[in-house]
């Protein structure tokens, strides 16, 4: 059957499984059978959004998928009512992001409220994802991955480090890299040296700590140059291994270049590091941040 054919078999069902809720709610079949109604329009429903799916009508998709969750939950099948809710807002999100976000934070509702915390947390990285590609409002992404570390650092006490609190320090990461953008530095200082500290005692991941120092002493020198020489010395006492890192000495090089106010040294400092490890976008942006700094640097680049 073609996609068009699919459409109208999905639209038919619809109806059908309309007729069935609404037989339900009659007094003689609240009696006898009235769930049974509500549970066949409930599969009816769903067979409806696979087909709209695979007619690629993704808010028809959504639509059905929710009808679904809400007949779930009136079956007091919070599970099923959840899952529904979730398969709605993936449909939604191909054709109506606002629309997904609603459907993915009622299965949220659900999921917290039987304690299904890790389960919680992935679906608000979703919306955080939403947020970030396709509604482009960072702020609320950020709440929504600040939400996640959350649920996941409150369910990591009988999880290894490298499981659930390595999904937690995920979620922190991201919003330290959207805070320091934001100039929000203090925040962000305060994530990376927290999952920097998190990290470099555990065999598998110490080596992205000097990573995370590294980042705090850029959103450091950016506030203030003594700042970022005292944090410095501070990471290098907590993590010797941070000293000999190539993060570590072109640090001293920046600083060194910001004392003397020499944007020429500062800059092949950086050219240096770029060739060897490529500066992605957010370096960049933090290192054109401090360079501006440097007296009569105005609008320089790191070239």
């Amino acid at each position: 059957m073609d996609s068009a054919g699919k459409e109208r078999e999905a639209v038919q069902l619809m109806a059908e499984a309309e007729k069935r809720v609404k037989g339900s709610h009659s007094f003689l079949r609240g009696l006898f059978g009235g769930n049974t109604r509500v549970e066949e329009a409930c599969e009816m429903y769903t067979r409806a959004a696979n087909m709209f799916k695979i007619a690629k009508n993704w808010s028809a998709a959504g639509n059905a998928f929710c009808q679904a969750a809400k007949l779930h939950m009136q079956l007091q099948s919070k599970h099923d009512s959840a899952t529904s809710f979730v398969d709605a807002g993936n449909a939604y999100k191909k054709a109506d992001p606002q629309e997904a976000i609603n459907c993915l934070n009622a299965a949220i509702d659900i999921y917290t409220d039987m304690g299904r915390f890790t389960i919680a947390a992935k679906h608000h990285i979703t919306i955080a994802e939403i947020y970030e590609a396709e509604l482009v409002d960072i702020e609320k992404a950020i709440a929504h991955y600040e939400q996640a570390a959350d649920y996941y650092k409150g369910e990591e006490s009988n999880r290894q480090v490298f499981g659930i609190s390595g999904k937690a320090n995920k979620c922190l990461l991201k919003v330290a890299a959207y805070a320091a953008q934001l100039e929000q530095y203090q925040k962000a200082i305060e994530i990376y040296e927290q999952v920097g500290t998190n990290t470099m005692d555990n065999p598998l991941l110490k080596y992205s700590a000097k990573e995370y120092f590294f980042k705090a002493a850029l959103c450091h020198f950016i506030v203030d140059e003594l700042n970022a020489k005292l944090a410095l010395e501070k990471y290098e006492e907590m993590f010797p291994a941070f000293t000999d890192s190539r993060e570590c000495k072109l640090l001293k090089k920046l600083l060194e270049a910001h004392e003397e106010q020499n944007s020429e040294a500062y800059t092949e400092a950086v050219k240096e590091f770029d060739s060897i490890s490529r500066l992605d976008q957010w370096l960049t942006t933090m290192l054109l941040r401090i360079k501006k700094t440097i007296q009569g640097e105005g609008d320089g680049d790191l070239k």
